[in-house]
């Protein structure tokens, strides 16, 4: 049985923030950018394990999208529900990733 993906309000912001910025120069790379990284996070729901634990936070993972994002969620297994926590542009500074 697959897992349901929801996306937070945060991870919404990020991707729409993203979007926008590279939908300035190029708006069909932008929508394209967009529809992978939807496309990555509801892969999800077939292996929402497969992305490895973050470091200090046991109760998250996260998933590489090539060639500069991290997609950061959390899976809780009784609900059989993955909730994307945030889209990181992995270019900017780590310590500016803000996690619930």
């Amino acid at each position: 049985m697959d897992y349901k993906v929801v996306l937070t309000s945060r991870a919404e912001r990020d991707l729409f923030a993203a979007v926008t910025f590279l939908a300035e120069k190029n708006p069909a790379a932008a929508q394209r950018a967009g529809n992978s990284l939807l496309d990555a996070a509801e892969s999800l729901r077939l292996l929402p394990f497969r992305g490895p634990m973050m470091k200090h936070r046991t109760d998250l993972r996260k998933l590489s999208h090539p060639p500069y994002y991290l997609i950061v969620y959390r899976v809780n297994e009784s609900a059989r529900l993955v909730e994307i926590i945030r889209f990181w542009d992995a270019r900017r500074n780590p310590g500016q990733l803000h996690l619930p």
